[in-house]
């Protein structure tokens, strides 16, 4: 049965900070819960793909001249975040999802990185938290794992930062 479109919304993001990313204590997770939550994580690494690759296509204005390579550069390490989830989840003898996460979209420039950054955000804190579940399941490969996506994870929040002049 196919699977509806993936929501797409236009909105205004608030300006955040990696310092506004705190991340929630973890809670202890079956290993069954523990691929339920990757799956989650990696429709939303499909949406941040899909969402890269429109924003390099449409943002406009010679301040963003710089950013536009690295989103298509940003889009290729989600692809490889995926590919990364998909394989630890086989793993874990889950199934890989193939759902997408809401992708959010504007006309203008400055949100759509607004937009990016808070996708950032939410990835960094959410991967923290899957780190220490992964540490508690002493499913050391995964956190390891998990650890390589979130330090990119932050390089790209950076990355944003900077063209944000945040």
């Amino acid at each position: 049965m196919a699977k509806p479109a993936a929501k797409r919304s236009e909105k205004k993001a608030p300006a955040k900070t990696a310092a506004t990313a705190a991340p929630k204590a973890p809670r202890t997770l079956t290993k069954a819960q523990l691929i339920a939550e990757l799956n989650k994580d990696l429709a939303k690494e499909f949406a941040a793909l899909i969402q890269y690759v429109q924003h390099a296509a449409v943002i406009t204005g010679p301040q963003y001249d710089a950013i536009t390579a690295e989103l298509v550069v940003h889009s290729n390490e989600e692809h490889a975040h995926a590919i990364s989830l998909s394989d630890q989840i086989d793993f874990l003898g889950g199934i890989p999802a193939v759902d997408v996460g809401d992708i959010h979209i504007s006309p203008d420039s400055k949100t759509m990185l607004e937009l990016d950054l808070e996708g950032e955000l939410d990835a960094i804190a959410r991967y923290k938290q899957r780190v220490a579940q992964a540490e508690k399941l002493q499913e050391y490969g995964l956190r390891r794992a998990l650890e390589d996506i979130l330090i990119v994870e932050e390089e790209h929040a950076r990355d944003l930062q900077s063209a944000l002049d945040l």
